[in-house]
């Protein structure tokens, strides 16, 4: 539902994006086994129609075993609800 001419963001891309958050902020069985429902989440597959967007963010929350997701981003683009999420702490300046 990318529109090109901007607007306000979709509200089923909305819907999906406030589930998300909620299910991030989750840690361990409970975030697990949201996301192994994700097509069942409120407008899941109008946010998403083909999953292969949404699932390197599987990969990243199964490795972050009990640290829940924090957002970092959002904004909507091409009236779409779009955020990113830090899972664990921040690096130390420096580090690495």
């Amino acid at each position: 539902r990318f529109r090109f001419e901007g607007g306000p963001a979709d509200p089923d891309s909305v819907r999906f994006d406030t589930w998300l958050e909620e299910t991030l902020g989750l840690t361990g069985a409970g975030r697990e086994a949201r996301l192994g429902a994700w097509a069942d989440a409120p407008a899941a597959r109008a946010a998403h129609p083909r999953e292969e967007h949404l699932l390197p963010l599987h990969v990243v929350a199964g490795a972050a075993t009990d640290e829940p997701g924090v957002p970092v981003f959002r904004d909507t683009v091409m009236a779409s609800a779009q955020s990113a999420y830090r899972f664990g702490a921040p690096a130390e300046p420096g580090a690495g």
